[in-house]
């Protein structure tokens, strides 16, 4: 999470962080009034709430991944301009959001550079799924001048 969104969130008196957490029920009758917590001893809690927010971490958990795809240094996976030369076998330059790993494309918050927002993410998977069709139409040209 960003450094100015922790500030803001600590500052703000009516939120509450809760770590290890998980919210095991909601109740209300025509909106939200309450939620059931559980923290990691088993202890539920009912607490009033009018709405909640989820962040469920800002890691990318890539490792294993590096054998096969090349990855910046926090593990975010890297992707075609920002792809290093040598980490780019093909004479053609990689299409928008393809990986290392010629076919494969990485999309959303695990990507180096994204910008860590549902609708960033949103926007970029179908930039990914536009740079799948172009690979996969370049595969099938190809295997079609193959056979012949």
């Amino acid at each position: 999470m960003s450094d100015y969104l922790v500030r803001q969130i600590e500052a703000t008196p009516n939120v509450e962080v809760r770590l290890h957490t998980r919210v095991v029920g909601g109740r209300g009758d025509t909106r939200l009034e309450s939620l059931t917590l559980q923290d990691d001893q088993d202890q539920q809690e009912e607490v009033a709430a009018a709405a909640v927010f989820i962040m469920i971490g800002a890691e990318p958990h890539t490792d294993w991944l590096t054998p096969v795809l090349s990855l910046d240094k926090d593990g975010f996976v890297l992707t075609s301009r920002d792809l290093p030369s040598r980490n780019w076998t093909l004479e053609r330059e990689a299409y928008p959001f393809e990986t290392s790993l010629p076919g494969v494309f990485a999309a959303g918050d695990v990507r180096h550079g994204s910008v860590k927002r549902v609708a960033g993410a949103v926007g970029e998977g179908s930039v990914a799924v536009g740079s799948v069709h172009q690979y996969l139409a370049e595969a099938a040209q190809f295997k079609g001048q193959a056979k012949s």
